[in-house]
């Protein structure tokens, strides 16, 4: 099939988003393709769909495996064969997963950077007939992201080792250094880059410095009707705003990493199905979701970067209906943003002594334990040796970022299980043992012929139910079934993780270089203030981004709140239309048209163009304005 009848049979989309179609037929041309979509701008169809119209698997590469997950499960809807391979999952399970996608004509495989550089992995992909590799995240490759991730830069020797010829990267957010780097660390040659816009017309940012930040909430949310987002920086504040909410008659509720992941998961379908209007949640919430009807998303505290904040407030007005992004902060909040990018880069002398610490809480002897997942609860972790909550926070994420140590929030994981046996040795099991033979008889009747091809998830009330017996009862016949290997049984996980990458290694060795630490400390610093900057302007706001992520634009969006301010004072007879078409005879930048109309101001120029614009009378590119013809 071509991209449109995948698209169509699949998606049920009977057309592509702008830029999509141009990318996918760069992949299938063969290019090594760049993709930067902002939030909401379907990147995960511009691998898919022509992964689809290829022979062979996907190889996806994710930092975050909620995103695995997701991704994962929306596919299997689909009808379309994919799995992930992830920290938590036993060595059986992962051995099934690459079987499947060696000979069982799965499309995708969704893996962390860190994956590709086991031995198993490298040796099996071998076996696999890789048609694309997809780098989702790809700024995580670039020490000028905000997100940078060490382990990104083996893609390139994994690449080049399997000899796999096409790939494609793909982000939401890239400055000119980080697309550059991506481009350069990824190894990609005649690379086609492809940037949408960073404008969005239907979303309205605004900035707000005031001290009672709950009132203005409580306006905001008063006078746009609607679903939202509210960001805050602590699961404490998470838990007080909802309550105010509540407390207000605002269907509300709370999100942060500490929960349980099956309270995430529940919490989050109830947003997702409008049961609940407002999500008030940290920067844990939004990564992968697909809400379209949002129609605020309001920050009550500084996000760290620009990058950031993009990311979150696009999570607004996906369907392209109006939309509004707020920030509330006072100058206290500026301080403390300052004050926490500063704490966030830790000692080297701190990050040595979380290491041993993590050696000592789970007894590892140095050169052990290599890709083993242990559970992990930070309050207790912390209280055991007497370590900072902010800076302890901040050296584990830093041994995450240089490739020792995977952090993984509890996420919910849904009990599943896959046969041993064949269908024939199973049914000798059964003879053999009469008394579990309706067990046995339950899931194949339940689950199919799939347990014996893959792991399938499971559900022990619902076996219960049929076998008119409780869930503790159930767990016990199919530990039995696992301890005598005819089935591979894991319960539910509903814990955070700590997986060690590497094996164990002397603490005082740690390959982490000081000037390193001091050079990402200043550029933390750097992003911090570019937020600071972004709140205190008189700038159009769309603009600020568009300058950042290396957009050239002369034209305001004239819906955010500076511009709408400046717009208040122009009286309707003041704005030039007909003028400005006038010597559009030929395309003109915005000085030329200065120029041309000196008894005019900027503003009105300008907004004499947004109207000719809306009215697709004149169109923009690379800076110059001209007639649409």
């Amino acid at each position: 099939m071509n991209p449109s009848e995948i698209l169509k049979q699949y998606w049920g989309y009977n057309a592509f988003r702008p830029m999509q179609e141009d990318i996918i037929r760069s992949v299938l041309d063969g290019n090594d393709t760049l993709a930067l979509l902002p939030t909401g701008g379907g990147k995960s169809i511009c691998f898919q769909v022509p992964a689809m119209a290829m022979e062979g698997i996907c190889i996806v590469v994710s930092p975050l495996i909620s995103l695995m997950k997701d991704q994962v499960d929306q596919l299997q809807k689909r009808g379309i064969r994919a799995a992930a391979i992830y920290s938590g999952m036993s060595r059986r399970e992962i051995d099934i997963s690459l079987d499947n996608c060696i000979y069982g004509n799965f499309k995708f495989l969704y893996v962390s950077p860190e994956r590709l550089k086991t031995e198993i992995f490298i040796e099996r992909a071998r076996q696999m007939n890789i048609c694309l590799l997809a780098i989702d995240e790809a700024h995580c490759i670039s020490q000028w992201g905000y997100d940078f991730r060490p382990p990104y830069l083996e893609i390139a020797e994994f690449k080049r080792e399997i000899g796999i010829d096409r790939l494609i990267a793909l982000t939401a957010t890239a400055t000119k250094e980080v697309k550059q780097d991506i481009a350069e660390k990824l190894e990609m040659k005649e690379v086609q880059i492809f940037q949408k816009s960073f404008a969005r017309s239907n979303l309205s940012y605004s900035a707000f410095r005031l001290e009672n930040k709950e009132g203005k909430l409580m306006e905001v949310l008063g006078n746009v009707p609607g679903t939202s987002v509210v960001y805050v920086r602590s699961r404490k504040r998470t838990k007080e705003i909802a309550d105010l909410l509540r407390r207000n008659k605002i269907s509300a509720d709370f999100y942060h990493a500490g929960l349980s992941g099956q309270e995430r998961t529940e919490k989050q379908s109830a947003w997702i199905n409008s049961k609940t209007r407002v999500m008030v949640a940290t920067n844990a919430f939004g990564m992968g979701i697909d809400k379209p009807d949002v129609r605020t998303v309001i920050h009550m505290d500084l996000p760290d970067s620009l990058e950031a904040y993009y990311q979150e407030a696009g999570r607004a007005g996906r369907d392209e209906k109006k939309a509004y992004a707020v920030a509330l902060y006072h100058s206290q909040d500026v301080d403390e943003l300052k004050d926490r990018t500063n704490r966030s880069i830790v000692s080297l002398e701190q990050i040595k002594r979380t290491y041993q610490a993590l050696a000592n809480f789970f007894k590892m002897a140095i050169g052990s334990h290599a890709f083993s997942s242990f559970p992990f609860n930070y309050e207790q972790f912390i209280n055991t040796y007497n370590l900072p909550v902010v800076e302890t926070y901040a050296a584990l994420k830093k041994l995450s970022d240089e490739g020792l140590i995977q952090m993984t929030e509890g996420f919910y994981e849904q009990s599943k299980l896959t046969f041993l046996l064949d269908k024939s040795e199973t049914y000798k099991f059964q003879i053999a043992n009469p008394k579990l033979d309706p067990v046995i008889k339950t899931l194949l009747r339940l689950y199919g012929g799939e347990v014996f091809v893959g792991y399938a998830k499971i559900k022990e009330k619902d076996i219960g139910s049929l076998l008119k017996t409780d869930k503790v009862q159930v767990r016990k016949w199919l530990k039995f079934l696992h301890d005598s290997e005819v089935i591979d049984y894991q319960p539910a996980l509903d814990s955070a993780t700590i997986t060690f990458l590497t094996p164990r290694q002397d603490a005082d060795k740690l390959p982490i270089d000081p000037k390193q630490i001091e050079w990402r400390r200043k550029l933390a610093l750097e992003k911090a203030n570019a937020v600071i900057d972004y709140m205190k302007s008189t700038e159009c706001r769309t603009q600020i981004f568009q300058r950042y992520f290396d957009e050239e634009t002369s034209l305001t969006c004239g819906v955010c709140d500076n511009d709408l301010e400046k717009k208040k004072h122009l009286k309707a007879s003041e704005i030039p239309v007909d003028k400005v078409e006038e010597v559009l005879e030929s395309p003109r930048n915005i000085s030329e048209l200065r120029a041309l109309m000196a008894s005019y101001t900027q503003d009105q120029i300008m907004e004499a163009l947004r109207i000719l614009i809306e009215d697709k009378k004149v169109v923009e590119s690379e800076g110059k304005f001209s007639l649409n013809s």
